[in-house]
């Protein structure tokens, strides 16, 4: 599966911009609007999603790889429209990204590992709507 990009619906904070935060991220890297990224140390944005690697937030702009262009602006509140893995049945509950970059239900074992969650930010988003597998539903994401 490929990494999934993430449609702007509805972005929040002060000046309605999506809280932006500039990350560090590798020259090599090609990344397009909508990604979302993982966080790296030290502050750096991968948009190579790891199960270990909290999110950092989604990406609000293309970076060319080999440009020599060594940041990145990241959204990190709004509503984005994302697909999902597995069904999504109950608005309002917590989700988690999956490896791939789509929305998964928490299961009972990330539940049961509270350190995981703690560690690593696992429960991410509210869903605003219900779906079925690979349909594309709207998510709260505040980071």
């Amino acid at each position: 599966m490929s990494q999934q990009v993430w449609n702007k619906v509805e972005l929040y904070g002060a000046n309605r911009d999506g809280e932006p935060v500039r990350y560090t991220i590798a020259d090599g890297a090609a990344v397009s609007r909508g990604t979302p990224c993982q966080l790296l140390d030290p502050r750096t944005a991968s948009c190579g999603c790891l199960a270990s690697a909290p999110l950092a937030g989604v990406a609000m702009e293309d970076h060319k790889p080999n440009k020599g262009i060594l940041s990145i602006s990241l959204w990190t509140n709004g509503v984005f429209d994302a697909l999902c893995s597995g069904a999504i049945s109950t608005v309002g509950e917590p989700y988690k990204m999956s490896k791939e970059g789509y929305i998964k239900a928490v299961s009972s074992t990330d539940i049961a590992s509270a350190a995981t969650i703690a560690s690593y930010g696992v429960v991410l988003f509210r869903a605003f709507e219900i779906g079925a597998d690979n349909e594309r539903i709207n998510v709260r994401l505040n980071i």
